[in-house]
């Protein structure tokens, strides 16, 4: 009697262990299309058979039916650092390939808009000038397409300018989301521990928390320990940005605008200060932009920019005036200037033309005469080693092979990050065809369950009720 009345508990925990997967396959299909869910499954294991004293050494024992251990969260520690480490380096990549592609697409060359363009129009103005020095129409040319080219150059310089403050003002942001990131895996960890300590599951905060973690690796990087207690620590440069339930901070300082000069840096704002180091992430990629430039040429690409802006205003003004100096013009001036370089701004920004009309060039000799040699002259600084368009068409030339270079390299760590998700999901992703079938088999468990069940309780009433009736008849 005691074993049967057992069979009824046999029997209840197959139907408790059938309804737990039937629900937990349920919340799987239910979440298939969630970001950043992970599915799920239940582990079960066997009840073995209690033996009695009265008992031992009988061949075969009954079983106890099934237990439900937990919910397992099938994720890969594995599988998710290489999304960490992929989705970092990949952020980087596409942080530097977009500002070197805004950059490049702002110097509108090769094409009518583009400073080659005006520059050419400016020489072929001065010799259209030498072929008729007289013409006051060939003199406002010249002094029209020099204009061209000084608000070609400024404007060049001020694109570069506002997109050195565009990306330090994105940078900015992304840091504030980084530290209300890493607030959220500290809250997240004491909430976790509290739950795996209590005996409880606490899967939906561990699919939070990979989230932000991998949102941390997107902005800056860095990597994750794993602590026994189940929560997690995020190191930056080997540095805890979060450690346990604690979250530090950071902050971005350094150069405010691109004419400071200054690099653009991530420091701590608690414990030891210092700068971060970071192997990665969409405000690495900012700072290595956002770098000053250097004599090399191997600074930020924004300050390199800018630097080249200034290298061919310089040198235009300073060849152009060399040849222009030696002229003189209609009023007998000598040695006169044709460009001016403003103080206190980027040569680019201060560039401006000097003569407002056609007296002011320098279209005579010493006596008075015109003479065509000194247009023709400066006609021909164009070409040649020390020409400004020689010094712009290796800035362009360098500044397409690196956006190129770039472009590539973002390609490539994109399709890096999308095979680690893939395989990620390959072992944390919902399979519907799979889930389907587990359905089937917790239902058909289930029913099995409850057939036996119901063959044990209709046992037990036929014992009980009707067997050993003395007297009737």
């Amino acid at each position: 009697m005691v074993s049967t009345f057992g069979s009824l508990a046999t029997a209840y925990s197959g139907l408790a262990a059938a309804r737990a997967g039937i629900d937990v396959t349920g919340q799987n299909i239910a979440n298939a299309g969630t970001a950043g869910y992970t599915r799920q499954r239940v582990t079960q294991n066997s009840i073995p058979a209690t033996q009695t004293g009265f008992m031992r050494g009988t061949a075969a024992l009954a079983g106890q039916g099934v237990s439900v251990d937990g919910i397992a969260r099938l994720a890969s520690l594995t599988l998710d650092v290489g999304v960490r480490v992929a989705a970092g380096s990949s952020a980087y990549a596409d942080a530097r390939a977009t500002a070197l592609s805004a950059l490049e697409t702002g110097l509108h060359e090769p094409g009518k808009d583009g400073l080659s363009a005006k520059l050419d129009a400016f020489w072929s103005s001065w010799s259209e000038l030498a072929s008729h020095p007289d013409d006051p129409g060939a003199a406002s040319a010249v002094l029209g397409a020099a204009g061209t080219v000084a608000s070609a150059l400024a404007a060049g310089s001020k694109a570069v300018d506002a997109q050195w403050s565009s990306v330090r003002g994105t940078a900015a942001g992304q840091v504030t989301q980084l530290n209300d990131a890493a607030k959220q895996v500290a809250d997240l960890n004491g909430r976790i521990r509290t739950a795996l300590a209590s005996g409880g599951t606490a899967n939906e905060l561990l699919d939070q928390r990979d989230q932000l973690t991998e949102q941390i690796a997107t902005l800056a990087g860095g990597t994750t320990r794993t602590n026994a207690d189940g929560t997690v620590d995020v190191l930056l440069g080997g540095n805890p940005l979060v450690q346990g339930t604690d979250a530090r901070a950071v902050a971005l300082g350094g150069g405010e605008r691109l004419a400071d000069g200054a690099a653009v840096t991530l420091t701590w704002t608690s414990g030891t200060a210092g700068a971060v180091s970071l192997s990665g992430g969409s405000i690495g990629g900012a700072l290595a932009v956002l770098a000053p430039a250097n004599g090399n040429g191997t600074g930020g690409a924004l300050a390199q920019a800018a630097a080249s802006y200034d290298a061919v205003a310089t040198q235009l003004a300073t060849t152009v005036n060399a040849v222009h100096a030696t002229g003189t013009t209609p009023a007998g001036t000598t040695g006169t200037a044709f460009f001016a370089l403003a103080a206190g701004v980027p040569a680019a920004q201060g560039l401006s033309v000097v003569p407002t009309d056609g007296s002011g060039l320098a279209t005579r000799n010493a006596a008075g005469q015109l003479d065509d040699s000194f247009a023709d002259a400066l006609s021909r600084l164009g070409t040649g080693p020390g020409a400004a368009d020689t010094t712009w068409a290796t800035f362009v030339a360098g500044v397409g092979t690196a956006s190129r270079s770039a472009a590539t390299e973002s390609t490539l760590t994109g399709l890096a990050l999308t095979n680690a998700r893939t395989q990620q999901q390959s072992s944390a992703g919902v399979d519907l065809d799979e889930e389907n079938v587990n359905l089937l088999s917790y239902q058909h468990a289930y029913q099995g369950a409850a057939r036996v069940l119901t063959a044990v309780d209709e046992m037990l009433d036929t014992i009980i009720n009707r067997v050993g009736l003395v007297g009737r008849g």
